[in-house]
């Protein structure tokens, strides 16, 4: 298992990134200054509130600290290939979430530790025997983030019709990896899965049904058009619960960690598609 762990949860998470890069080009990035207030509202939500929502939720809702530390470690983390895809089958706004995608994966090799370390410190004490080494964190996570992304955005560059002809193969291979992940990293303790769900079940449910919420009408509120909404919402909604695994499993070599993230991957399918299936009653199909 520690192979796994190690070795597997790394190259898988690396592959997935990858293959979101197949997806990308410079006009993903340019669109930032094209969309600012959306892409900034959206990315302030991710980056700032998010966290704050999530250190609410673990200090509201009774769980061991380490499954507190668990649902922080979740909030550090970006969207993923998931919340594009989702975006787009819900009729929102597919640029925009793959632009915030894209922009907060890079900042995330930075934010995370941050955050990390704060929810560490928080809720295991200031004498936890175990912490995020800020500079080992970042070059890790450049190297299984940043990297690949950047090595797919290239293939795109340079051979971009062999890169629009695997890249839909890519992403369901991405998607398969993911639901392993998620569901390996928490049926090896099957035994320990009823106590896990009673315990940091609410909690992951809570942390995306309140960003999801908080994100919908704080961007309503800011005047954004229903597409716009759709994508933030999802984007905040839908967290990388696999760079979650791989950060509890790889860089904390704590799986207790990793629990919160792997429920989560479960369930937001559920809120995410009670989700489309309202959305795309007020979005004509195009």
């Amino acid at each position: 298992m520690n192979v796994i762990l190690q070795v597997f949860l790394p190259v898988s998470l690396a592959f997935i990134m990858f293959s979101m890069g197949l997806a990308l080009t410079g006009a993903d990035f340019k669109r930032v200054a094209v969309q600012p207030k959306a892409f900034t509202i959206g990315a302030l939500l991710q980056v700032v509130t998010l966290p704050l929502i999530a250190f609410g939720v673990a200090s509201l809702i009774p769980m061991s600290p380490e499954f507190a530390v668990g649902i922080m470690i979740l909030a550090a983390c970006p969207g993923g290939v998931t919340s594009n895809l989702l975006t787009h089958l819900a009729r929102g706004d597919t640029a925009l979430s793959v632009s915030l995608t894209a922009v907060i994966s890079i900042l995330s090799v930075f934010t995370i530790p941050l955050i990390v370390n704060f929810g560490l410190q928080h809720f295991s004490g200031a004498s936890a025997a175990v912490e995020l080494p800020l500079l080992k964190s970042v070059v890790l996570l450049l190297l299984i983030t940043t990297v690949p992304l950047l090595i797919g955005m290239a293939v795109k560059w340079r051979a971009s019709e062999w890169a629009d002809r695997v890249e839909p193969r890519t992403r369901r291979a991405a998607a398969i990896l993911f639901i392993v992940i998620v569901i390996g990293a928490i049926a090896k303790d099957r035994a320990n899965l009823p106590s896990w769900f009673t315990e940091a079940g609410p909690a992951a449910l809570a942390l995306n049904v309140a960003t999801m919420a908080v994100a919908a009408g704080v961007a309503r509120l800011l005047g954004l058009e229903i597409r716009q909404r759709i994508a933030i919402t999802l984007e905040c909604g839908l967290q990388n619960s696999t760079l979650a695994i791989t950060v509890a499993a790889t860089l904390l070599a704590n799986t207790r960690m990793m629990v919160p993230a792997g429920i989560y991957g479960l369930l937001m399918f559920v809120t995410a598609g009670l989700f489309i299936y309202q959305a795309k009653k007020s979005v004509p199909a195009s």
